[in-house]
């Protein structure tokens, strides 16, 4: 049976370029700084995203705790959205590892204000002090929704205002670049630093990477090696990230399209869908029993992700094509009629 996989933007499998890359990738010892397709591959995102320098890392979540680390001191509190994937998805190791805490503020549709923000700033002998304030943007809890560019503006003047170094948690920058129509660079400006998946919505097998200043980056290098993010030949993954960064960052539109499809087609069906909140490529649905239809739908052939009782998120990647999405929606329409 055909399976239509909704479950992440993370299932996809390397393209054919991609694996021709890896396959004949010029590869060193990373930890020596001489891999040359690991060392092309920090540049280019460095250059696209208007950093200076560029870490790859194995994942994201070591990605932005590096981040966290490199800017802060232990005992310091973060600031960010409700919903965060820092805060919610990474296993509290910003705690773990740095000795940090958070501090979440508001994010109505995954927009925090910069009067919230500014208010959740501490200076008291009585309370940890602010060390960082961290954003995200796509914000995956509400819905993959992009953080407009004033938004990003108003809170970096807060952070500046109060010497505080600002992070993106940018797993799906390229996402939000394409939906707001303006280079990634402008969306990243704003930020001290910024981590970029390679593997979410861009289709390599694995790697984020963190970008920033100079001296940042060469700060990042003692934690990334802390944490055993230190690889040696990693020019074999590197090469499909340089791919996904040239290739698959200008087709992003496809995905937002058919998620759009997608949600639209399920509201006619009677299924409750935010189509505010549907601004890239997830779509976030309020069903009754959402884990029973998961099942149900994972039985014919759709796969997706119950994230509770009354929630399920879809997510749009490459490798679903338009008559995929006409398939779900008719598979969901038979379930609901069934009274699933």
């Amino acid at each position: 049976m055909p399976v239509i996989d909704l479950r992440s933007d993370t299932v996809t499998h390397p393209t054919p370029a991609m694996r021709r890359a890896m396959a004949e990738a010029e590869v060193g010892d990373d930890v020596y700084g001489e891999d040359p397709t690991v060392n092309r591959l920090q540049a280019l995102a460095a250059e696209m995203t208007g950093f200076e320098a560029g870490l790859f890392m194995p994942s994201g979540t070591m990605t932005n705790q590096v981040a966290l680390a490199a800017h802060t001191q232990r005992g310091c509190e973060v600031i960010m959205s409700e919903g965060a994937h820092i805060y919610e998805y990474e296993l509290g190791a910003m705690a773990v590892v740095s000795g940090l805490v958070p501090r979440l503020v508001p994010a109505p549709l995954g927009v925090p204000s910069a009067e919230d923000v500014a208010a959740a700033v501490h200076r008291s002998v009585h309370q940890a002090p602010t060390g960082l304030i961290a954003l995200e943007n796509t914000h995956n809890k509400a819905g993959g929704t992009v953080l407009p560019l004033a938004s990003t503006r108003a809170i970096q003047a807060v952070a500046q205002r109060e010497g505080l170094p600002l992070h993106l948690d940018g797993a799906r920058v390229f996402n939000a670049a394409t939906a707001l129509g303006v280079p990634v660079a402008e969306v990243c400006q704003p930020c001290d630093s910024v981590a970029l998946c390679l593997s979410k919505g861009l289709a390599a097998p694995v790697g984020s990477v963190l970008v920033g200043s100079g001296a940042f980056i060469a700060k990042a290098h003692r934690y990334r090696k802390l944490l055993g993010g230190g690889m040696r030949q990693a020019g074999g993954i590197a090469a499909a990230g340089i791919v996904a960064l040239r290739e698959m960052t200008t087709r992003l539109h496809e995905d937002h399209a058919r998620a759009r499809a997608l949600a639209e087609g399920l509201v006619r069906l009677g299924v409750r869908v935010d189509l505010e909140s549907v601004q890239t490529n997830m779509v976030y649905l309020t069903v009754p029993r959402a884990e029973l239809l998961a099942r149900r739908l994972a039985e014919r052939g759709v796969l997706c992700h119950a994230l509770g009782a009354e929630s399920i998120r879809l997510v749009t990647h490459y490798q679903l094509r338009d008559e995929e999405i006409t398939t779900a929606l008719a598979i969901f329409a038979e379930l609901l009629e069934e009274g699933v």
